[in-house]
């Protein structure tokens, strides 16, 4: 069993609501982490990357550990309209996504990124679904556009069971696209309604690079979204998680992601001391 260690813990830029990347850094420097995951195209309200960006990080000690492909026209009102807008699935936003992935994956390249995640959007529990083999094909595509750059595109967890994700997988390393690799988020299980965090992760955990640390509370109206909490107040037991990462001997960022509440800053702080706290106790 690896011990993790606080060392692994950052931020997602977009969570920062950052007006420019000198704000970016003496957010992430409150915080007192050295750790970024940045926004490589728009992403929830945020202009991705920034000109001068990577340097001006660098020279106040943070490093960007990993990017963001975000896909356009996606809406998120409700789990339903999600799954029919996100991801590479829209056939009306492919040629403006695959435009996206060309330069993100150049963007990553050059700043020296091994990983990049990506929501490649619903993917169908059945194989003989209609839209299986067009989602796959797809996904391959941004595989080999990201690999020509040497970077892992990361799936990002949530809007699928484990189960349907570790088909997937297989499909697409059968299919030779083997740089696609898992970015887990327990939340989004939790607020897609969608599975178990904990079974979830200790079935994905062979495939998982980062995970984002996220929070919430499950929903009591199907069809509803559940709600994103601070870390530490929700239904993930974070003891049990980074107990089934350190068994896996994880050595990737614990990359806080923060989308909901008016003090970011104030509420990742309070994450960071539970994560910390659970970290603590795994290692004993």
């Amino acid at each position: 069993m690896k011990k993790q260690s606080v060392g692994q813990i950052g931020v997602c830029s977009w969570s920062l609501q950052a007006a420019g990347p000198v704000a970016l850094a003496e957010k992430v420097n409150a915080l007192g982490l050295k750790k970024v995951q940045m926004g490589l195209t728009p992403h929830r309200d945020d202009p991705g990357a920034l000109d001068g960006v990577q340097e001006i990080l660098v020279a106040a000690g943070i490093e960007i550990v990993s990017g963001m492909y975000s896909t356009v026209g996606e809406d998120y009102t409700t789990p339903a309209t999600i799954r029919e807008t996100g991801g590479v699935v829209p056939d009306a936003h492919w040629e403006e996504n695959l435009r996206l992935a060309r330069v993100t994956a150049a963007t990553a390249g050059k700043m020296g990124l091994t990983c990049v995640n990506a929501h490649a959007g619903f993917l169908p529990h059945d194989p003989a679904d209609p839209t299986f083999e067009k989602l796959c094909g797809r996904v391959v595509t941004l595989a080999e556009i990201f690999g020509e750059h040497g970077v892992t595109l990361l799936m990002e967890t949530g809007q699928e069971s484990a189960e349907t994700l570790l088909a997937f997988l297989a499909e697409m390393h059968g299919r030779g696209a083997k740089n696609i690799a898992v970015n887990f988020d327990p939340a989004n299980m939790i607020l897609y309604d969608m599975d178990d965090p904990i079974d979830a992760l200790r079935a994905l955990v062979p495939h998982v690079r980062q995970v984002h640390v996220k929070d919430a509370k499950r929903t009591k109206v199907k069809g509803d979204w559940g709600e994103e909490v601070v870390v530490g107040t929700g239904e993930v037991d974070w003891v049990a998680f980074v107990r089934i990462l350190a068994e896996a001997d994880f050595e990737g960022g614990y990359i806080f992601e923060r989308e909901a509440g008016s003090d970011r800053v104030g509420d990742i702080a309070k994450g960071i001391i539970a994560l910390t706290a659970a970290i603590a106790e795994v290692n004993g």
